[in-house]
C-alpha cells in the first residue's frame, strides 16, 4: 500500500535505487539483502527498508530482494512504464548536447521533436530528432500529446515558453534555462536544473577540506 505523503528526499533517492539495481542486474546478481544493498549505496539497511515501504512490500524476510523484480517495481514507481514523451525547446549548444548525448529512452521517455527559431536548424534533425520552427509548437502539441517540455532556451523567454507548453497540454517542465520557474496550475510539475548550484556545492566541500 503506497503512503499518501512521501518526502521529496525519498523520491530523490529512487533514481539511485533504479540505477544501482540496473547495475546489479547487469552483473547477474539475482538477490540481495537490504544490508548488502545499503552498504553498496552508502545507506543503512533500515533506510532502504523505510524508503521502499513507502510504496509497498517488496522483500521477503530471510531472502531479501529479487534484484530484477525490484528494479522493475522501482521503474514502475518512477513512471518509466507510462510512455512519457518529450520535446526540446531550444536546439542551441545545450539543447543539441542533450539531443546528441542524453539517452531519454533509458529513462522511459521518448524524445519526439525539438523546436528553435534559427533558420539554419529548422528542417534538420539531430540524432534522428526533427527540428521544427517554434511557430509550429502549438500545432505540433495538438497533434502529438506530449508529457514533458525540456527548456534550453534563454532565460528571458523561459516564462513565455513554459506557458505555451502548458497550454498545449504538457504536464512537466525540465528547465535548464538558469531561470527559476514557478508555474500555477493543477498537476503541473517543474524540475529546475542549475548546473552552477552543483558546481558551487562542490567548491564549498573542496574549500572545507583544505
Amino acid at each position: 500500500m503506497k503512503k499518501d505523503k512521501i518526502s521529496s528526499a525519498v523520491i530523490r533517492r529512487l533514481p539511485r535505487y533504479y540505477r544501482h539495481l540496473s547495475d546489479l542486474s547487469h552483473q547477474g546478481v539475482i538477490r540481495i539483502s537490504s544490508s548488502a544493498l545499503g552498504k553498496s549505496m552508502n545507506l543503512t539497511a533500515s533506510q532502504i527498508r523505510q524508503d521502499l515501504s513507502c510504496f509497498g512490500e517488496f522483500g521477503q524476510q530471510g531472502y531479501g530482494y529479487n534484484v530484477e523484480s525490484l528494479r522493475k517495481e522501482v521503474a514502475d514507481i518512477l513512471g518509466m512504464t507510462q510512455g512519457h514523451t518529450a520535446v526540446v525547446l531550444g536546439a542551441g549548444n545545450l539543447g543539441r548536447a542533450l539531443l546528441e548525448n542524453f539517452h531519454f529512452e533509458c529513462s522511459g521517455v521518448q524524445l519526439t521533436a525539438a523546436f528553435d527559431i534559427s533558420p539554419e536548424l529548422i528542417g534538420h534533425s539531430v540524432s534522428g530528432v526533427p527540428i521544427y520552427s517554434i511557430d509550429e509548437l502549438e500545432n505540433y502539441l495538438s497533434r502529438h500529446p506530449t508529457s514533458i517540455g525540456v527548456l534550453t532556451v534563454p532565460g528571458s523567454v523561459a516564462g513565455e515558453m513554459s506557458e505555451r507548453l502548458i497550454a498545449g497540454g504538457v504536464k512537466g517542465l525540465w528547465n535548464f534555462t538558469n531561470s527559476e520557474l514557478h508555474v500555477e496550475g493543477a498537476g503541473i510539475v517543474v524540475e529546475n536544473v542549475h548546473f552552477a548550484d552543483s558546481l558551487l556545492a562542490l567548491s564549498y566541500f573542496i574549500s572545507e577540506s583544505l
